[in-house]
Formats: C-alpha cells, structure tokens, sequence
C-alpha cells in the first residue's frame, strides 16, 4: 500500500445507471451531478453496450471540493472504482503512487481511434515516455463570463467590445469591476472560480494574473510566488478585493449564475447552469496584461485505476469514450484535445447557448493556453499553503510578506 493512500471511510454517491444490472459493472467516478452532463455519458455508455451487451456503466458523483479525498479514500479502503475522472493538478501524484494503468495499448488498438489527432501540449501532462496515463477529454479554457444586463446598466462596453479594441487588459479589468459593483447595488463586479477562489479554487484564481504578469507558481523546484510579478498581480486582486470592494470577498458569496456577480470566470461546461437565466450573458477571453496574452487551460482526463479488477474492459471504454465521433459529442460541454473536433464546424456549433463567434474565443485559447501548475505532491502543496493563503486574504495583509511565506511553507515539498 502507497504511503500516500489514505485509510478507508464511507462514501455517498448519486449513482446513474444505463440500464439494468448485468453480468458486468463498470463503476466511473466523476465529480458533475449535472443532469445536461450525465445525459450525455449515459448516452454514451447505450452506445458501448451495443457491442457490450453485458456491460452496464455506474457514474457516481463525488462533489469536487472532496473529490481527490474520497477516491484516496476508496482505493485504499479496498472499495476502487474501474475508472473516474482526474484533476490535472493531482495527476502526477497518482502517477507516481502506481495506482493508474498505462492506456497506449488500448488506445492503440481501438479502431478508428486516431490517437494522433490528440494535440502534443494537451497530451503532455498525461503521458510519461512511451505509456498514456489518461486522456484528456476536457481541455477547457478559463473564460470570463459576463452579465450584459449588468455592463448596460453601468453603460460599459462588454469584454468582447473591449477585446476587439485591444483594450481589454488587467488594468480595465479592474475599472470595469468596480464600476460595475457600484452602478449596480448589492451586487458585486467579479467572483472567482465557482465561488472557491479562497478554498479549493486558489490556483484558479490567482494564476490568470500571475500569468498575463509573467510569473509562475513553481518550476525545477523553485517558488515563484514571491518574485515581483507574482505579488504585483496578487497586489492588485488585494486591491480589487478590500480597497476597490468589487471582488466577493472571503466570507461572502456572489454567485455569478444567479445573477450577483458581473463577472467571473469559469469554463464552457458551467454554460448549461445558465440555460434559463433571466438575464443576457456571453463569455470572452481572459484579460491580458505586461506580459501579453496567456490563456489558462484546466484539463481533466480519464483513467483506468490498477486495482480495478476489469482492467481491459474498462480501458475499452475510455478509448470508446474519447473516439473522434464521442469526443464531437462531449465538445458541447467538455472541449477535447482533438485538432480534428476543434477545427471543426461541430465544435464551434457544438454548445447552443454560446454564440459561434463566442466558441472561436475557446478554440484559440486551447491552441495556445497552457495547463495550470501540477505537481507529484500537490496534495502537501495546498496543505502546506492554504494557511498561508488565507492569511493574505485579511484586508490589512502585507501582500510580499504573505507570499514569502507561502513559499517558505512550500519549499521542501518542490
């Protein structure tokens, strides 16, 4: 048993089925509950039981924020699914623990599976020389989403405006934020990631200004937090947060979908929350900053896990699953790695509440978006700087002190 593996504790999961127990169950952990989405596995998962007739295919839910712990907890309480969805970030961990399987042969095997039409970048995370240890099936882009009603009613132009003009920097970001919190009452100009910018979402939130200012979290070892570009993007979200009062502060929730946030950012899957919302929204790139452009990619893959005792079988679904024609399928909400899908007319067609041209911003920002930071130790990462996170999030924080900190408590762990 890895050292890492954590002992055993119950699980309550949302279980879908695709049709009624058979001689075989393939149990796949995924962390949406969404019905939008699991239509679509389930769809998919009919479609593998035409030449499967035996095999059915069990989604369980597992809320995200606890989504790494209890499947931890599920392998190493004896109790493992066949196969889930992984978080990039955690990925390299699991790599390392030895409890995912080596997909190339099946993939290889699989007709009509195309394995080199997976962008390089995108499968890099993923792969270690010759062996594919998941597959991608979401490389989706950080998008800003917006509430035109509210731009309108602050008499601003909308980031899609302003992204044509080429004005669409951090810098206007951050005036457009506060004039949106103060033209509309009670409300506020930006939330973070799902609300979670201060919990689970750290990275989420901070690495598309750390970025767009030429910094980085971590690399060959070395903290990057507490280098000048770092602090002067987190500087300014500081600002924005406690001086400018437009971005939801911790202790309180904005909640974008409902309509009390102008903006936030989030990827094309959340689109299907908005589906009746009864104001006008769109997305748009991400603001650029000194150092230009750079677009933010979370990826999520799925993996076959090695205590699974329907090893084969479940590796055939995973390459039935993320085949050019399912992956065109799954593009509506979960972008793919595939040149083929997202060059294509499908994939900017593929969502019916974004506008095509709207779709274009999430195919460049693929081509040309980088993954957020992973490591093998991510898990003692956070923990090491989630106290050390939060106490840069009081309004009179000394915002270099707080960031040499977090690199002091991360720095054996690099």
């Amino acid at each position: 048993m890895h050292p890492r593996r954590l002992a055993a504790t119950a699980l309550v999961t949302t279980t879908f089925m695709t049709a009624p127990l058979a001689a075989e169950e393939l149990r796949f952990t995924l962390w949406t509950g969404n019905d939008a989405h699991l239509a679509i596995f389930n769809k998919i998962a009919e479609g593998f039981s035409e030449t499967h007739p035996d095999v059915t295919v069990s989604f369980e839910t597992i809320p995200a924020a606890d989504y790494t712990q209890k499947l931890t907890f599920q392998l190493a309480g004896g109790n493992p699914p066949d196969l889930g969805w992984m978080f990039e970030d955690v990925i390299p961990g699991f790599v390392e623990a030895d409890v995912v399987e080596d997909l190339r042969p099946a993939l290889e095997a699989a007709e009509g599976y195309e394995l080199e039409d997976f962008s390089e970048p995108a499968m890099a995370l993923w792969s270690e020389e010759d062996a594919i240890h998941g597959v991608p099936f979401s490389t989706s882009p950080f998008m800003i989403y917006y509430n035109k009603d509210m731009f309108d009613a602050a008499g601003l132009e909308t980031p899609p405006e302003l992204a044509g003009k080429g004005e669409w920097d951090m810098e206007k970001f951050r005036e457009v934020a506060a004039t949106l919190a103060e033209a509309n009452s009670g409300k506020w100009g930006f939330e973070f990631k799902d609300g979670q910018g201060y919990e689970s979402r750290i990275l989420h939130a901070i690495m598309p200004a750390i970025r767009v200012h030429g910094g980085y979290a971590w690399r060959d070892g070395d903290c990057g937090f507490d280098e000048p570009e770092a602090v002067e993007a987190i500087t300014q979200l500081h600002d924005m947060v406690f001086e400018d009062k437009s971005i939801v502060p911790p202790g309180e929730q904005g909640d974008f979908f409902s309509g009390n946030s102008a903006m936030t950012v989030n990827q094309i899957s959340r689109a299907s929350l908005l589906a009746d919302a009864d104001f006008e929204w769109g997305i748009a790139p991400l603001p650029t900053g000194p150092a230009g452009a750079s677009p933010i990619i979370g990826q999520a893959g799925i993996v076959v896990f090695s205590q699974s005792k329907k090893q084969e079988l479940a590796k055939e679904f995973v390459a039935y699953m993320t085949n050019p024609e399912n992956s065109e399928i799954t593009a509506e909400f979960f972008p793919p790695a595939r040149h083929s899908v997202l060059q294509s007319d499908t994939f900017i067609a593929a969502n019916e509440l974004i506008p095509g041209e709207q779709m274009t911003y999430v195919g460049k920002a693929i081509e040309e978006g980088n993954v957020l930071p992973s490591h093998p130790r991510y898990a003692q990462i956070y923990a090491a700087m989630k106290p050390r996170m939060d106490a840069l999030w009081r309004a009179d924080a000394d915002v270099q002190a707080s960031l040499e900190a977090v690199c002091t408590a991360i720095e054996d762990q690099l």
